[in-house]
């Protein structure tokens, strides 16, 4: 048969199972915009019988070049448990983003002694630096009578730098790093000696730099001091670095 079958006022094309039992309707939506065409493959083919795709039926080929450039931007740092696809030795797996986000430094602070100090523990007279371009970091240590607490368990890069003088001689000068896992004993960790020679009878100036790697992991009772051993004079400023402590977090314990 030739030409056109025509189903007008919505009716519908039914077609019977094998025991006619059953069957199957194909029915046109009430209004359509314009006409449409159903066009058969010249191939045998399955109709699904869902809305999800098989398997293997999405394939790179099938995405829209679009696909991420075309979606709503996140304006913000992903949170922890948002989600990425991966592909892991070729199956697409799903992971928070709390696993992959970058460690990087997160926090990096100074701090200086603000006036002339004697020999012993540095306890007093410190300020986070604050002078032209200097800042800090991320949330910053906590210092409290010269006991310095980190903000965050991680590892940390701990500096200190002195400069010392003296109008005279001293064979040894000594800055330390001194560290505590109780919040009350403390040792030395790192130290640095120099000494000064008085030259041409007049005030001498030196200067030592010691500092150490520690792991945090326990921000209650694991903190560090600083400490000086001389009977010469360490330099303080509020202006510029001369006796000065550095933190650096380096990563996550």
């Amino acid at each position: 048969m030739a030409g056109i079958i025509e189903v007008k006022d919505q009716g519908k094309v039914r077609i019977y199972d094998a025991d006619n039992s059953n069957y199957v309707d194909i029915v046109v939506p009430s209004t359509v915009s314009s006409n449409r065409t159903i066009t058969i493959p010249d191939a045998t083919f399955t109709i699904p019988t869902s809305n999800t795709p098989d398997d293997d039926a999405i394939t790179a080929a099938k995405l829209n070049n679009d696909i991420i450039s075309g979606t709503t931007a996140l304006t913000s740092e992903p949170a922890d448990t948002d989600e990425f696809l991966v592909s892991d030795a070729g199956t697409l797996k799903r992971i928070d983003y709390s696993l992959i986000k970058g460690g990087g430094i997160t926090m990096a602070d100074q701090f200086r002694l603000t006036s002339d100090a004697s020999t012993g523990d540095l306890t007093s007279n410190l300020e986070r630096v604050d002078g032209t371009n200097q800042g800090t970091l991320g949330t910053g240590m906590s210092e409290s009578s010269g006991i310095f607490t980190f903000p965050s368990t991680g590892y940390y890069l701990v500096r200190f730098s002195a400069i010392q003088y003296k109008d005279g001689d001293r064979r040894d000068i000594s800055i330390n790093i001194q560290t505590t896992a109780n919040n009350s004993s403390y040792a030395t960790i790192a130290e640095c000696i120099t000494h000064i020679t008085r030259s041409a009878s007049l005030t001498t100036n030196i200067q030592g730099m010691t500092e150490t790697l520690l792991d945090i992991t326990d921000t209650s009772n694991q903190k560090v001091k600083f400490n000086v051993f001389t009977d010469a004079t360490t330099l303080g400023s509020t202006t510029i670095n001369q006796t000065y402590m550095t933190f650096i977090r380096l990563g996550d314990t």
